[in-house]
């Protein structure tokens, strides 16, 4: 088994690359194409290369993407075959409910769908192209970006802010007036109802 402190860095196509989660924000692909496209024809090989992909090896020796699923998509989207991958754990010896079991207990998945329910480890679509959106993920992102919440280690702790927004917003503000929905997420992170997630600032003193 292979640490996280130890990476096997290697390429593979990216439609090999098996997700852990069902949902992404299609506004946070649409920004990380944008980059693709800034950086890629003179910088390429330099921004793959500072932008690996980490995988848990799972049955069949297929590479399952623990992070950056935004970023495969996005690339994926940009015509890029190939990535490199940094092999956290080699879980290749267990049986498949077995493998998911350990990656749940490990926060390594998300399986909930786009109105936040929980699904079953079987609806993660087999690839990084069938991934669907979820307009709160992007809501998400883009309150990170605007300083409505900081950057924080714990798993998965966009979809947590995406949630709590998608009790709080109407989905159709969200789709067709994005700008609005950003403008009520920003006063909803300051609130105390928002204290309990990761990267929580508070509320701005005025003083």
């Amino acid at each position: 088994m292979h640490s996280a402190r130890e990476p096997l860095l290697k390429p593979v196509k990216i439609k090999d690359l098996r997700p852990t989660q069902i949902t992404v924000g299609m506004h946070e692909v649409a920004s990380k194409r944008k980059r693709w496209r800034d950086e890629g024809d003179e910088k390429g090989a330099e921004f793959l290369g500072r932008h690996m992909i980490p995988v848990v090896m799972g049955p069949k020796k297929r590479p399952f993407v623990i992070d950056h699923h935004h970023l495969a998509l996005a690339l994926q989207k940009e015509g890029v075959e190939h990535v490199l991958i940094t092999v956290v754990s080699d879980l290749s010896h267990l049986e498949k409910d077995a493998f998911w079991i350990v990656l749940d207990n490990r926060s390594w998945m998300h399986p909930f769908d786009d109105k936040g329910r929980r699904r079953d480890y079987k609806d993660i679509p087999g690839s990084v192209e069938e991934l669907v959106d979820d307009p709160y993920r992007s809501l998400a992102g883009a309150l990170r970006r605007a300083g409505g919440f900081a950057k924080d280690t714990t798993p998965f702790s966009e979809f947590l802010w995406a949630d709590f927004m998608r009790r709080r917003i109407k989905r159709p503000i969200v789709q067709k007036d994005f700008e609005r929905a950003l403008d009520l997420a920003l006063e909803l992170a300051k609130g105390q109802d928002a204290s309990y997630l990761p990267g929580w600032c508070g509320p701005v003193d005025k003083d």
